[in-house]
């Protein structure tokens, strides 16, 4: 333990004890409400063989730098068998190991060691759509219309002469029409199957039992070997309006690359679902006391609807994106805060922060200026994010590479991009490849340590020359890095009383500044602008995104404060 964190934890422990006549004990709430997970995308995490790709062995060796940065748990992108069109999130078996990540051994190696150090394990499970290889899609393209097989997901007939125009006119979120056509078993053209985002990811009809029992096995087969909890993708999904009819705005998901056609996502019956999952986790919490937690992808138009996910007997949680998608200003920050503080908090389930994750651009970059890795402005913005956001009541999600201060790469030639959206669009406009690439880990050369030992090995998507900036060795022997940023916030925020419990008031700041207060007597002010302010505090901050001075924030600068009272 720190010096820094030893002094914080004396003070908030008799503090606490000053006020309620108890000690702080940090194993009276629910685990989840407070915790910072860290998202492994494990095909860029490490990779054990040297073919190029992040595997689960890899996972299994990076445990304990996960640990020392203070995480409390890893949520792991899919790593099923799957052909691989959307990097996993075409699943062909719910229950199996893809050989490219390892084997069903080698997973469970990994919880055993997760399990020793305190790690919890969340997967990525992906209900709203499967992969084209998946043996039911298989069995419906040799079945015959108004068959069991097809029953299984969205198949109907065309419109207009021998219907030969799609069932809708929805548009898919990755571009392109929203229905593919069959070819039927005699060769002829027949009917048609809904996608909503690549023709190799047919979506699944929620509306047959049989797929929610499906789901029902695969989520008992991963809890049964001793996994914390899922991530569920596309959560507002699964259901469509069962009639289909055309959108009035047909390419409104594709323009926006969100769930907004209000026909095909955020349906009333999908709440249904997450209340049987809710029960399905709350039975082996029963068993063994051990918590088990459902976090939801949920992109919906406003705070309040998103709150109709967390409710008591819903997910436990689901990610706010709002945060995310503000612009770098104190007006969008607080607005979207005081949002998720009045509904989301209002159910009596945390709100979920999270800056940066696989599909978006990172806040270096994001904060800064796009085609400029890691311009000066937007890693100092970064890193004032990213201490705002762990000063929050509630849970975090940090995403692999952020806690480097890693930019995205922008430069990745057209032919080494992997994206189904560059290659449905021609775009490259909302690729996801440049968030993807492989972490550096030493050295000064690709592939900076992601492949151990194995110095020829060629990572699946290029790294730049610029990584052996952000490479961990490095990160790790520089106290100003973002990396000892991340690891001190961590530890201090362990400290926190309660901290998913935790409530905030705003304080009175000049123009350009956020700040709040959390009933704990945490100060938290972040300075928006570029030019120096006062600080809402008097004296040396506990913890600071960059160098500060007793009395002043710095411009693009946040920092934290014990105050001695909560009227600062």
């Amino acid at each position: 333990m720190t010096p820094l964190r030893h002094a914080y934890l004396t003070c908030m422990h008799n503090r606490w004890h000053e006020q309620t006549g108890r000690r702080v004990s940090l194993n009276t709430h629910h685990w989840w409400r407070d915790a910072v997970i860290y998202q492994v995308y494990v095909r860029s995490f490490l990779d054990s063989t040297g073919d190029g790709i992040g595997d689960l062995a890899g996972v299994r060796a990076g445990l304990p730098y996960l640990k020392k940065l203070g995480v409390d748990g890893i949520w792991l992108s899919p790593f099923y068998p799957s052909p691989q069109h959307d990097h996993g999130y075409d699943v062909a078996d719910y229950c199996d190991v893809d050989p490219l990540f390892g084997d069903l051994a080698e997973f469970d190696l990994l919880m055993t060691d997760a399990r020793r150090l305190g790690i919890k394990v969340l997967l990525d499970i992906v209900p709203n759509h499967c992969s084209s290889e998946h043996p039911w899609f298989s069995q419906a393209l040799d079945s015959a219309p108004g068959s069991a097989a097809r029953a299984r997901f969205h198949i109907a007939d065309g419109r207009g002469p021998d219907g030969a125009e799609p069932p809708n006119n929805w548009h898919a979120m990755f571009g392109g029409p929203a229905w593919s056509r069959i070819t039927e078993p005699d060769g002829t053209p027949g009917q048609w199957y809904l996608h909503m985002f690549t023709p190799e990811q047919p979506d699944l009809n929620w509306r047959n039992p049989e797929v929610g029992a499906h789901f029902d096995h695969a989520l008992r087969f991963w809890l049964d070997r001793g996994v914390d909890g899922f991530r569920i993708d596309v959560a507002a999904g699964l259901f469509k309006h069962p009639d289909l009819p055309d959108s009035p705005d047909p390419e409104a998901d594709a323009r926006t690359r969100d769930s907004v056609n209000p026909l095909a996502w955020n349906q009333p019956e999908v709440h249904d679902v997450w209340r049987h999952w809710r029960t399905v986790c709350e039975e082996y919490t029963a068993r063994d006391g051990r918590e088990r937690l459902l976090v939801g992808e949920v992109s919906v138009p406003t705070a309040r609807e998103h709150a109709q996910y967390v409710r008591h007997d819903e997910l436990h949680q689901a990610f706010f994106f709002d945060l995310l998608s503000a612009p770098w200003n104190d007006d969008a920050f607080r607005k979207v805060i005081s949002e998720a503080m009045q509904d989301i908090a209002g159910t009596g389930s945390t709100v979920t922060w999270v800056l940066n994750n696989h599909d978006q651009v990172r806040t270096v970059t994001r904060y800064g200026e796009l085609g400029t890795e890691g311009s000066g402005l937007g890693a100092a913005r970064a890193r004032a994010a990213a201490l705002l956001m762990l000063a929050l009541p509630g849970a975090a999600y940090i995403y692999q590479g952020e806690e480097l201060g890693l930019p995205e790469v922008v430069d990745l030639p057209d032919d080494v991009l992997t994206d189904p959206i560059f290659h449905r669009t021609g775009s490259r406009a909302r690729i996801r490849d440049g968030c993807r690439v492989p972490l550096p880990w030493s050295g000064h050369a690709s592939p900076f340590g992601f492949t151990p030992g194995v110095e020829s090995a060629k990572p699946w998507l290029p790294q730049p020359a610029y990584f052996a900036e952000y490479a961990t060795d490095r990160a790790l022997a520089d106290t100003r890095s973002f990396w000892h940023l991340y690891r001190d916030g961590l530890h201090l925020r362990a400290g926190l009383p309660q901290l998913g419990e935790g409530t905030l008031r705003w304080l009175d700041t000049p123009p350009g500044v956020l700040g709040f207060v959390r009933g704990d007597g945490l100060v938290c002010a972040v300075n928006f602008g570029t030019a120096p302010t006062p600080a809402p505090v008097s004296g040396t901050p506990l913890l600071s995104s960059g160098p500060c001075a007793p009395g002043v924030l710095p411009g693009s600068t946040a920092a934290w404060w014990i105050s001695d009272s909560t009227n600062p």
